[in-house]
């Protein structure tokens, strides 16, 4: 088997489509189904079915998988590491971040990092999962900082430690400001600004009850700046994280989160079964060194 085919073969695993695969992989599709039936033949199993909307592993390719991530991670390890011994390390480090307590983590990697590797320099993206996502399928961001619900199964990801509450960004002349944390009843006919994307309502959903369902939405964000004006001025009340408070530190807003408390995680994540360049996979190694100090 070559490492090679083995990549293709991972591609294919993660794009589920001959076509999408073939589209990351810079190869003609023909040329792509071509190579991956050699490879069944030469080891005499079938690895994939092949259905009329996307291609599923069989129990053969499962464990194929496994071994072929095995293999082409420590394939990419021992070509980093030789390529250490001759090669500085230098480059851009492109990173889609949510609005989150962890974006203070991850810019104090980026200062150590750069302390080590001042050759390295970083370009960061704002936006909501979905567009992080998206470019990061796209080739276009390295790496993601990501806020569950954030339907991270299809990248490798890196658990930051990191918990946001979540609660209501309110005015601070608001009567519900006067309290210490806010419940979902408290919100019962007040003009509620919530978020957009399905996940994130689905998650207050499973965690709120029926009750969040009966709140009086009046408008739906994806990100918060915007919608922090309905706080400021006054005229609504918005789900949000205690981290994007930072972002809107100011005396006329407070945060005021629910009771019972509720969390949400935070990931770093990038593409799985795609050769990371040595200054993407140093920093990752960066955070997690971070991250297990933090934790310590």
């Amino acid at each position: 088997m070559e490492l090679r085919v083995l990549r293709y073969f991972l591609t294919l695993a993660r794009e589920e489509s001959i076509s999408r695969a073939a589209e990351a992989l810079y190869i003609t599709q023909p040329t792509l189904s071509r190579q991956l039936s050699d490879l069944e033949a030469e080891l005499g199993v079938q690895l994939f079915t092949r259905g009329k909307r996307k291609i599923t592993l069989t129990e053969e390719g499962v464990l194929l998988r496994r071994r072929a991530e095995e293999m082409t991670e420590l394939a990419d390890k021992t070509e980093r590491e030789l390529r250490a011994r001759t090669e500085r390390l230098a480059g851009v480090v492109s990173v889609g971040a949510a609005e989150t307590y962890a974006s203070e983590l991850l810019v104090r990697a980026i200062d150590s990092f750069r302390k080590k590797y001042p050759d390295v320099t970083f370009q960061l993206d704002a936006g909501i999962a979905d567009h992080v996502k998206e470019r990061i399928d796209a080739g276009l961001l390295d790496l993601g900082l990501l806020i569950e619900p954030g339907d991270i199964a299809k990248y490798d990801f890196l658990r930051l430690g990191v918990e946001d509450r979540c609660g209501i960004l309110m005015n601070a002349s608001a009567p519900l400001a006067e309290r210490e944390y806010v419940t979902v009843q408290d919100l019962a006919g007040l003009p509620v600004v919530g978020p957009a994307r399905e996940g994130v309502r689905q998650f207050y959903r499973n965690a709120l009850g029926e009750a969040f369902d009966r709140l009086n939405f009046i408008a739906s964000f994806n990100l918060v700046n915007n919608a922090a004006w309905f706080a400021r001025l006054g005229t609504g009340y918005v789900f949000t994280i205690e981290g994007t408070l930072r972002h809107f530190g100011t005396p006329d807003l407070v945060f005021r989160p629910f009771r019972p408390e509720l969390h949400q995680s935070t990931f770093l994540v990038w593409k799985k079964y795609q050769p990371l360049s040595r200054a993407v996979q140093a920093f990752i190694e960066e955070m997690a060194m971070l991250v297990r100090h933090d934790n310590a």
